[in-house]
């Protein structure tokens, strides 16, 4: 084994084993002991690597990125560079004579630090006689970090990673990994105060530095009016001047601050889906926090007892599922869909050449309204899942049955 110390909290030490030989992850106390599987994670790698000479692995700050990545280099000829290392951010003061000697794999962490960097791989990837494998881990999206997508336009294959889900966690955990959220250090702190305590100092960080890294000229103050704001609108259909109202900003600016969030994994803009039907569609999307434990510390929840008590538990337990759902199932795009009139489905896919639709109910007894079985057929859609915290599986029709949300696992 080889084990690291990692010293995130004044008062707390956490003693991380990264097992050689297996994907673990585990944060060990005087209490508690886990271990986490992310074997699908190094599978999705072990694929994309072959296919593309650029990986990148993408995801918010402490989902575990650069502990997946040291784990799928272990038994790899690999050269690790960290970018928030002075020591090798100086060793890529000359990228292309450092980079194009090295062979094997080559793991560039935190690239959105140096994207000049991607220019570079573009040179290296594209020499005749290259080998090299590139593994490129960032924080934030291509389209965030200026040139990414241009650069390596055909060159690259992307990994999405995120916290937690519910393959990696024992089912009977499922609602503390609701409250909790799925960053490592957040589900397995000691303590639902610990818990917290973590996901509020992330936010903090978040605001005061990573942003700032990104060469992004945002007022901290500013943008955690806006994030906490958007706590309450999350599962909604955004609408910029409504928020701009309460806030005393201007529809151009709070789009910005929402893509500055969407584009560092923050939060989810899912897209409406638009078919040819009499009924008027929403057609702005809905937005939702990619983590419930940083919507419920924002909104300071930090209890299972008061997130029950909450209004926000229905549209928690809906984000939560979709990103589950996202996370587990991997389908190339998602949508929802609503009509003015009535009629909505929180999620839709397509599955394996199957258009599979999602509904969010917090009910161990969900009830049925008429919207839904018409939503079904307007959409045509092959399968519609009922997804509520039951225990049992049970069809409603040939088309729509209630399925627990520990069976999303069965779907893929």
């Amino acid at each position: 084994m080889r084990h690291i110390w990692l010293h995130f909290m004044p008062t707390f030490a956490y003693f991380f084993e990264i097992s050689e030989f297996n994907s673990e992850f585990s944060i060990k106390n005087g209490y508690t002991s886990h271990m986490i599987e992310r074997t699908t994670y190094l599978q999705r790698l072990s694929v994309a690597l072959v296919r593309s000479p650029v990986t990148a692995l993408l995801g918010p700050r402490q989902s575990g990125k650069t502990t997946l990545a040291k784990q799928f280099a272990h038994d790899r000829e690999a050269t690790i560079f960290d970018l928030e290392s002075d020591q090798d951010a100086r060793a890529l003061a000359n990228p292309e004579l450092t980079l194009g000697r090295l062979s094997g794999l080559v793991v560039l962490d935190e690239i959105q630090r140096m994207p000049s960097l991607f220019r570079t791989l573009r040179v290296l990837v594209d020499r005749p006689d290259s080998n090299t494998r590139f593994l490129i881990l960032g924080s934030a999206s291509p389209d965030l970090v200026r040139g990414a997508s241009e650069s390596l336009a055909g060159r690259i294959e992307f990994v999405d990673i995120a916290g937690f889900n519910l393959q990696e966690i024992d089912s009977e955990e499922m609602l503390a990994l609701m409250l909790r959220g799925g960053f490592p250090r957040s589900y397995l702190a000691p303590s639902d105060a610990d818990s917290l305590a973590w996901r509020q100092g992330f936010i903090r960080t978040f605001l005061e530095r990573d942003i700032p890294d990104l060469g992004i000229s945002v007022p901290a103050v500013a943008m955690r009016r806006f994030w906490t704001m958007l706590a309450h609108w999350h599962g909604r259909t955004w609408n910029a001047s409504e928020l701009g109202r309460s806030l005393g900003a201007s529809d151009k600016t709070l789009r910005h601050y929402l893509d500055l969030l969407t584009g560092t994994f923050m939060i989810r803009q899912l897209q409406p889906w638009h078919v040819n039907v009499n009924k008027r569609q929403v057609k702005s999307p809905k937005v939702y926090f990619r983590d419930s434990g940083l919507l419920h510390a924002l909104l300071g929840l930090d209890t299972q007892q008061a997130l029950m008590g909450h209004g926000i538990v229905g549209l928690s337990w809906e984000g939560f599922l979709i990103e589950q759902i996202l996370s587990l199932l991997n389908p190339p795009s998602a949508w929802f869909w609503t009509a003015h009139a009535g009629g909505e489905i929180d999620l839709i896919i397509d599955n394996e050449g199957k258009r599979i639709g999602f509904e969010m109910k917090f009910s161990e007894a969900p009830k049925l309204g008429k919207a839904l079985y018409s939503a079904a057929d307007i959409l045509d859609l092959d399968h519609l899942y009922i997804v509520c915290p039951t225990h049992r599986a049970y069809p409603i029709n040939e088309r729509i049955s209630v399925l627990p949300a520990a069976s999303i696992l069965d779907l893929r």
